[in-house]
């Protein structure tokens, strides 16, 4: 079967969300709010036919997160079907703790996306250093806020007075 978001259509994609969607409230009994672009692609098509399917998240879901973006995401001004999402894979602590420290210190929202947890290695986000990012987060004195993105999100549009999309 050929899965390359470039062979989509903006049908077979709300489709294919819709079936998604459907199948993990089925199984799982919750209705998912959050969404993860495949590798960071927010679009379908390809050449003159591409078209970008982040409104089809934006009607679907709470928060859609891509992949190797450039910032943290400024809670005022984000659009939350297709906040940004920052690479962790490959990084130890010191590298980690610098881009959160950034972030909270501009009063940005940061979303670390990894493929892997385990030992160090090609796109596996370090266990110890993982660890160890928790660990500063949870402390209070650095003035962290470690939550899920659905939470995250709910809140930036609470207070935004606005919807996600």
């Amino acid at each position: 079967m050929n899965n390359a978001l470039e062979d989509y259509t903006l049908d077979r994609m709300a489709k294919n969300l819709d079936d998604s969607i459907a199948n993990i409230q089925r199984l799982l009994g919750v209705k998912p709010m959050t969404f993860a672009y495949p590798c960071g692609l927010k679009f379908v098509g390809r050449g003159r036919e591409v078209r970008s399917y982040v409104p089809l998240v934006a009607e679907r879901f709470l928060v859609g997160r891509g992949y190797l973006d450039e910032a943290a995401n400024d809670p005022a001004f984000c659009d939350l079907a297709q906040a940004m999402g920052t690479s962790f894979d490959d990084m130890d602590f010191a590298a980690m703790q610098k881009i959160v420290s950034k972030a909270a210190e501009d009063g940005r929202w940061i979303i670390f996306v990894g493929h892997e947890i385990g030992k160090k290695g090609y796109q596996t986000t370090d266990t110890a250093a993982l660890e160890a990012l928790c660990k500063y987060a949870e402390n209070p004195a650095n003035g962290i806020w470690l939550d899920t993105v659905e939470n995250i999100g709910r809140y930036v549009q609470q207070h935004r007075g606005k919807s996600g999309g």
